[in-house]
């Protein structure tokens, strides 16, 4: 556990499960919350304001991010109103688009401006990231999140892509980097690697923190044990023939 907690990358949640969020901000080394209408909705959340706050109620010192789920603009920016006004640890979720394709930047800008703490999703380019940033009040605080996760499943590495997008962040200090979409434990240390300040890590993975740094013979042996003890309980046979020796 000692390379986790010597890491500078802070690791958020991420779901909409209300039990495993609860469990999780029992949790020293998270130090954040992230969910989406997507989440929510496998999760079976029926009304969404009311789980939010709910939510809220029992996390209220940790930022929590709430996305928009309206596709014009201008109903975008009520909904981001409101949320913001549902917590002071509320990270406003915006897509850098709409479904249109159409760049959210006066959005960003008028509600940077504002003094709304933004978490700004679905983010995949570079020219992506420099629209961000020039939209962000240098003065506001803000998240930009890179779905490196995503971008690493087209088959390109996404570790220096999260390298160049620091780079471009660094005109905007208040502003972190985020690395989305995780796909396995691994990815906290290649966030690390990157420069992100944040990576955002589904609950399954997170239950895998307590492998980092085990000693793989153990592990091994482990492995070993598990098969062995599943077999035995599923009580599987097989017929075999035995050989008289020559």
């Amino acid at each position: 556990m000692s390379r986790i907690t010597d890491l500078k990358v802070k690791i958020f949640a991420d779901g909409a499960d209300y039990e495993g969020i609860v469990k999780m901000a029992k949790n020293p080394l998270i130090k954040g919350f992230t969910t989406n209408p997507t989440l929510m909705r496998k999760a079976g959340v029926n009304d969404y304001e009311a789980f939010a706050r709910k939510v809220l109620a029992a996390i209220p010192d940790q930022p929590v991010s709430f996305e928009v789920f309206a596709d014009d603009f201008a109903s975008m920016a009520e909904q981001a109103r409101a949320i913001a006004a549902w917590g002071s640890n509320v990270n406003v979720k915006i897509p850098v688009t709409n479904t249109k394709g159409q760049p959210s930047g006066e959005l960003l800008r008028a509600l940077s401006s504002e003094g709304v703490v933004l978490n700004v999703t679905a983010i995949f380019t570079l020219e992506q990231v420099r629209a961000v940033a020039d939209a962000l009040n240098p003065a506001t605080p803000a998240i930009v999140s890179v779905f490196a996760g995503r971008i690493a499943d087209t088959g390109m590495d996404p570790i220096p892509h999260m390298l160049a997008c620091k780079q471009i962040l660094g005109s905007r200090p208040k502003a972190e980097l985020l690395w989305a979409s995780t796909r396995e434990l691994l990815n906290i240390f290649h966030a690390e690697e990157s420069g992100c300040d944040i990576i955002t890590v589904p609950n399954e993975f997170l239950g895998k923190l307590d492998l980092v740094g085990k000693d793989l013979a153990d592990y091994s042996r482990e492995t070993v044990q598990l098969f062995y003890r599943d077999a035995a309980a599923a009580a599987y046979q097989i017929k075999t023939t035995r050989f008289a020796a020559e």
